[in-house]
């Protein structure tokens, strides 16, 4: 038999080998060796807590070990570019938050990945942000709205500082959105992961933070005070905590996520065994019972995460634009 190099294949030949499963031997025998799920934030954040509870429920459906790896810096940026450098075999998946994919690419002038250098494989679980105040900070004494806190903000610019996960990143994002909206200026302090960020409003070297669900209990506590959520509706955790749409900011909606993407041209076999292992989490009653503190558990497809990442891109990138964000 004559036999044409594949990079010879005309493209949309090929697209059809490759839906048919011809080439795919590999695959049919995914996963024959350890699976890396790299993390671009640091252990102790709700990207790094929801991989490693995936990759345990993973290598039990499969019965392939699963290493959770972390990479942390430039928002992500590291760890994205190990993965779209990385062969394209299933082996090596990337644990995303949204920013990595729908913000990155169109901040940085740098970026050494496009969100196309990928293929969704599902995401896993969404979450809002909770605007977050130290009550014990001397300088919050007044504040017991967030309307509270943008009243005295626009009494003092440029002396309450909020932190974030990282330069460019959705947090980022969202306080300046709250900037420009309420014509107040906060100074951004950027941390290496969301653990950083609140030991510094603990400790009142920052004044407020976006946390996520994972710190419920440091809310219930009354070691920090929840101001509003940054998702459409409320909390299910915080029901008496408002929306930031509900207090004068209409359409506001700078909640999170995280997924699951693998390079662009892995197998088509090898990301349905890697999605459909993932997804079978959310009917997992041990798994589900770890995921939830966490967030709401989608587990969209491909498809479905696909069109996701598409339709957040278009928002950012609108946002981007009216707010003259760039980035090095």
């Amino acid at each position: 038999m004559i036999s044409m190099p594949r990079r010879l294949l005309p493209a949309g030949l090929l697209v059809a080998l490759l839906l048919l499963g011809i080439g795919s031997a590999g695959a049919q025998t995914y996963p024959s060796r350890p699976i890396r799920f790299i993390v671009g934030f640091s252990a102790g954040g709700i990207t790094d807590i929801v991989a490693r509870i995936i990759a345990d429920h993973v290598r039990n459906k499969l019965g392939q070990s699963v290493i959770v790896e972390n990479r942390t810096g430039a928002n992500g940026m590291v760890a994205a570019t190990e993965v779209a450098r990385a062969a394209p075999d299933g082996y090596t998946v990337l644990i995303s938050n949204s920013s990595t994919l729908t913000l990155n690419p169109l901040l940085y002038k740098k970026s050494q990945y496009e969100t196309s250098d990928f293929f969704p494989v599902s995401l896993m679980v969404s979450y809002p942000f909770i605007l977050a105040i130290n009550p014990a900070n001397e300088k919050n004494a007044s504040v017991a709205t967030l309307n509270d806190l943008v009243r005295l903000a626009r009494d003092k610019p440029g002396q309450f500082t909020y932190g974030s996960t990282g330069q460019g990143g959705l947090v980022h994002l969202g306080f300046e959105l709250i900037n420009q909206q309420a014509d107040i200026k906060m100074v951004h302090v950027p941390y290496r992961g969301a653990a950083a960020a609140l030991l510094a409003l603990l400790s009142k070297e920052i004044d407020i933070v976006f946390e996520n669900p994972t710190s419920l209990a440091q809310f219930k506590s009354g070691k920090i005070k929840a101001l509003a959520v940054t998702s459409p509706e409320r909390w299910r955790d915080l029901p008496d905590v408002p929306a930031v749409s509900e207090l004068g900011f209409p359409g506001f909606d700078a909640s999170s996520w995280v997924g699951a993407v693998v390079h662009a041209r892995t197998p088509p076999a090898v990301i349905k065994t890697l999605s459909d292992a993932i997804r079978s989490a959310a009917t997992d009653p041990a798994t589900r019972a770890l995921l939830m503190p966490h967030g709401n558990i989608p587990m969209l497809d491909p498809q479905q995460f696909a069109a996701k990442i598409k339709a957040e891109t278009e928002v950012n990138a609108k946002v981007i634009r009216q707010a003259a964000i760039t980035l090095e």
